[in-house]
């Protein structure tokens, strides 16, 4: 049984005349009715503003500088798998776009390194042993025809200008002290080979650096891919720019010092040996070698082998012969080797590369020198992109008052 009570219909709303059914009473007729109201527009987001913008490149600037001195005594390995890791990318991206994975690609790079380092030591090393090995018994005699060469000079002034000017005791004193700059020379190229070798010792270069540098390599499109997700994205584009610019400068310089020294170490090596000098091997390998850094490889390789070839040589015919060495081997680098691999790619003057590495091996040893042409190439492409800008600036272009 049903308790509801049954109410009568409300009556109907009267309509007025030449109004809509259903329209709001009060509206003007034929008008849109107004939407109704949603829900209130979000803040805008505030901008990141220029001092918080700059204290966030001087916080990751100080932190990188931080880093560097914590940890300088142990980073030798992991810069030098990177350096390994960018130089041995292109090749890997090549095999991995023909179909080899990347890890596999990337293990057969650092393995064909290994193989190559291992066929020089094989090969080089016991020869380049000998000749080290000649030169430490050579040193006494080299210091007898120096003590020799500068007291018949100084006899030479003697009699020119009088024993007033130029006495006995400035004679003994002038010869005793080439030999001991000699022997000063030879032990510290001693303490530099023996402190490189310190860095570089055999874990880190049997163990670290290749499992470091395969891994860096396998990872290495990930790891820039990852990089790029975190550009802000206001300057996203700049960045990348003068990203491409650093890897395209420092690809072009390492890439194509790398084949220069390589070119050069050869032909002086040979031609040197070839020539009749005994210790020319390990003098034309230095020459080449030290050829990365301008003028020095030249300088240090010419200056060496002339006074060897003078402490060797009875005669003049084979000094000629090396001087002659010498004097090719410029032409070809400056007028076949260089251009060919550097050309005008490479904006890194001679001057600035030299000081960076200069200041990078007093600042941070051996990982310094590694890392200098790095932060030259960066720091030059970065000062020629707010050259750049300054030149189409108000403050350059505004008219004298």
């Amino acid at each position: 049984m049903s308790t509801a009570v049954d109410l009568p219909p409300p009556p109907p709303v009267p309509v007025a005349a030449g109004a809509v059914p259903g329209a709001v009473p009060g509206a003007v007729p034929g008008a849109v009715p107004a939407p109704a109201p949603g829900p209130p527009a979000p803040t805008p987001a505030p901008h990141a503003t220029r001092w918080q913008r700059a204290a966030l490149a001087a916080g990751l600037l100080v932190a990188f500088w931080l880093v560097l001195h914590l940890f300088a005594s142990v980073l030798a390995p992991f810069v030098a798998a990177a350096v390994i890791a960018y130089v041995l990318d292109p090749p890997t991206t090549y095999l991995s776009r023909v179909g080899v994975p990347r890890g596999l690609a990337a293990l057969l790079m650092i393995l064909a390194m290994l193989l190559a380092l291992l066929l020089f030591i094989l090969l080089l090393y016991p020869l380049i042993l000998a000749q080290i090995g000649l030169l430490i018994n050579r040193i006494p005699q080299y210091v007898q025809l120096l003590q020799g060469w500068a007291r018949q000079v100084i006899t030479n002034l003697q009699q020119n200008f009088g024993s007033d000017v130029v006495n006995d005791k400035l004679r003994d004193l002038v010869s005793s002290q080439a030999g001991t700059m000699l022997s000063v020379a030879v032990s510290t190229l001693t303490g530099v080979v023996t402190g490189g070798w310190a860095i570089f010792n055999v874990l880190s270069l049997a163990v670290v650096t290749p499992v470091v540098g395969f891994y860096i390599l396998r990872d290495w499109q990930k790891v820039i891919r990852r990089v790029d997700a975190w550009l802000p994205r206001r300057y996203e584009g700049v960045i990348r720019a003068q990203a491409r610019e650093v890897d395209r400068i420092l690809s072009a310089w390492v890439r194509g010092q790398a084949m220069c020294c390589v070119l050069l170490a050869l032909y002086y090596a040979l031609a040197l040996t070839i020539a009749g000098l005994d210790l020319g091997l390990i003098v034309g390998l230095a020459a080449g070698l030290l050829s990365f850094i301008p003028y020095v490889g030249s300088i240090t390789g010419g200056v060496t082998a002339i006074g060897l070839a003078l402490a060797q040589f009875p005669h003049w015919r084979g000094v000629f012969v090396v001087v002659g060495v010498l004097i090719i081997g410029q032409i070809l680098e400056g007028y076949v080797i260089y251009p060919r691999f550097l050309g005008d790619r490479v904006e890194l003057p001679a001057v600035w590369v030299i000081f960076a590495l200069f200041a990078g091996a007093a600042a941070f040893g051996f990982l310094g020198v590694m890392m200098a042409v790095p932060v030259a190439a960066t720091i030059g492409v970065l000062c020629r992109f707010w050259l750049r800008r300054y030149l189409t600036s108000q403050l350059y272009l505004d008219p004298p008052l």
